[in-house]
C-alpha cells in the first residue's frame, strides 16, 4: 500500500455488549461502524469516507470486528478481551477488598478479568497477592 500513497489508522473501541449483536449479523456492524465514524467525522473537515482507499467492489478498506467475530475468530467467550463485561471498577458489593476475589475462598483473578481491571498491566496479579498475603489495602 506504500507504493500507492495509503496509511493506516487503528482504531481500538472498547466495548460494546456481545447482545448488541445478537442476531443482528453484519448489519448491527455496519451501524457500530457508522456510530464510531461519525464523531471522528464531527472533528475533521471532511468526511473520513471521502478519504478511505475503496476495494474492487468499490467498498471502503475498513476490517471491524464485533464480539461475536472475536468469539467466533480468537475464541474469546462473548469476544470480551477482560474475559467479562466492563465494571465500574470500585462499584457494587461484590468487588472484594482487593477486586480479585471470587464466590470460591481459594480462587483469585489475576488477569484482565479481575474487578478493579488492569488488562494487562499486572494490577490484578498485584492485588492478588496483597489479598493472598491479607494485606490491608490502602485508600486511593
Amino acid at each position: 500500500m506504500a507504493e500507492r500513497g495509503y496509511h493506516t489508522l487503528t482504531l481500538f473501541a472498547l466495548h460494546m455488549p456481545a447482545r448488541l449483536f445478537a442476531g443482528a449479523g453484519d448489519t448491527a456492524r455496519d451501524e457500530a461502524l457508522r456510530a464510531v465514524l461519525a464523531p471522528l467525522d464531527a472533528c475533521l473537515d471532511e468526511p473520513i469516507a471521502d478519504c478511505l482507499a475503496t476495494d474492487a467492489d468499490g467498498r471502503p478498506c475498513i476490517e471491524a470486528r464485533t464480539p461475536p467475530d472475536l468469539e467466533a475468530e480468537l475464541g474469546l467467550p462473548g469476544g470480551h478481551i477482560y474475559h467479562r463485561d466492563l465494571s465500574f471498577p470500585y462499584g457494587g458489593a461484590d468487588t472484594g477488598r482487593w477486586g480479585v476475589e471470587t464466590r470460591y475462598p481459594n480462587v483469585l483473578l489475576c488477569g484482565a478479568g479481575g474487578k478493579r481491571g488492569g488488562g494487562v498491566s499486572g494490577i490484578p496479579g498485584h492485588n492478588a497477592a496483597m489479598a493472598l498475603l491479607g494485606t490491608p489495602q490502602r485508600p486511593t
